[in-house]
């Protein structure tokens, strides 16, 4: 009997010949162990099926029917690892099911037990697996003793079904497996860029307008102080005083326009765009064509987006001219800044960029960057489009 190597990177075993290898042995054990873990996965299909729809009149089916398929989560994995240990199979385990958040109750827990496709998929396979394992198992055992010189080949004809059954049925969906990973990446980054504005607007109270109103305070205290003894030093200091005031209310309302501009609710993206734009160093044309308001969240990501694209044409451009275009195309909401300078942006430069394209990112936008050297740089940076009567009918029923 001669040994083969281990399985090369694709996870396909050596070609199956007439010598009984190492692999030939797995696989003949794998098909001999399909009858009693097919017995198994089919009695606790039947009867948890069973009885979850013959209970489900009574407060205790549909319970015991997600906790069931829960359990089948487990028959699941221990399938996959027979199949990686016996087969070569690498199948990747799915998500974890979704856990309920604190204070939503049973009934959420129960219907997300019971929507649940790995679970309801497991099922499936350990259904169908009955009659297939007394296939395999019957030919096997009888390839032993009469088919041996054949039984490599035969072995590795069924292994392949196998193999092709746990993939379709066990391994996640690469979509839906894709698309809940990206969105929790994409949770993160938003967790981490509201921490990161809530630094900001931290550090711009404490380093900017509580520091002025701190030494307003001194100053009036002085004032008051040297307001009997020294009159016109007195009116001097509240003089200050009164400068002082107006510089911190400047600060606040420059405050108040980073966190939510109030032409922006106001009067919407146009206004609050122009606004932004006759503020930049360059002269920039604005162009808006939307059917109607978006929804505010969308609406201020956008604004935070051409404010942010605005002051990096501003600082590292050189240009002499920009443009800002928005509209709508389908679903989507469609920004475009561009400008004639000299170009060279990338996303790790240094400019902002690549925080702009992670925070589109997790809102299911899409950014692109075109800026060659020389010029022009042309920013297009797509968002999801929700009209904003929806989102406020939806806020006002879930009131």
């Amino acid at each position: 009997m001669t040994m083969s190597p281990s399985p090369p990177d694709n996870d396909r075993p050596p070609p199956a010949r007439i010598a009984f290898d190492r692999w030939t042995w797995k696989e003949i054990a794998y098909l001999l162990a399909n009858l009693p873990v097919a017995i198994a996965g089919f009695v606790y299909t039947v009867f948890l099926v069973g009885v979850g729809a013959g209970l489900s009149v009574t407060v205790i089916g549909l319970p015991l029917l997600a906790l069931g398929l829960q359990g089948a989560r487990g028959l699941g994995r221990v399938e996959r690892g027979r199949a990686r240990r016996m087969l070569g199979v690498r199948i990747e385990e799915p998500s974890p099911m979704a856990r309920s958040r604190r204070g939503q109750g049973f009934f959420t827990w129960l219907w997300t037990g019971l929507k649940d496709p790995v679970g309801w998929r497991t099922l499936l396979y350990s259904f169908i697996r009955l009659p297939w394992g007394v296939a395999t198992f019957a030919v096997t055992l009888v390839s032993l003793f009469v088919l041996w010189p054949v039984l490599p080949y035969l072995a590795r004809g069924l292994t392949n079904a196998d193999r092709a059954m746990a993939r379709a049925l066990l391994s996640p969906s690469d979509e839906l497996e894709r698309r809940i990973a990206e969105l929790e990446s994409d949770r993160g980054v938003v967790v981490d860029t509201a921490a990161a504005d809530l630094r900001r607007i931290e550090r711009d109270l404490h380093d900017g307008a509580q520091a002025r109103l701190v030494a307003l305070a001194m100053g009036l205290g002085l004032a008051k102080e040297k307001l009997t003894d020294d009159p016109e030093a007195a009116a001097r200091m509240v003089d200050e005083a009164h400068g002082e005031i107006k510089v911190a209310l400047q600060e606040l309302r420059d405050l108040a326009r980073g966190i939510h501009p109030a032409v922006l609710t106001d009067r919407g993206l146009d206004a609050a765009l122009s606004a932004i734009a006759s503020r930049c160093t360059v002269p920039v044309t604005v162009s808006v064509a939307l059917p109607g308001r978006p929804a505010a969240a969308i609406e201020g990501i956008a604004y935070f987006t051409v404010s942010e694209l605005l002051q990096n044409v501003s600082k590292h451009s050189r240009a002499r001219a920009a443009s800002v275009d928005v509209w709508r195309s389908g679903d989507r909401l469609m920004l475009q800044v561009r400008d004639d300078g000299t170009g060279g942006a990338r996303l790790d430069g240094g400019t902002g960029m690549a925080g702009l394209a992670e925070r589109l990112g997790a809102v299911d936008g899409q950014f692109v960057l075109d800026s060659p050297e020389g010029g022009p740089t042309t920013v297009t940076a797509e968002l999801p489009w929700r009209d904003r009567a929806d989102t406020e009918a939806e806020r006002v029923g879930a009131a």
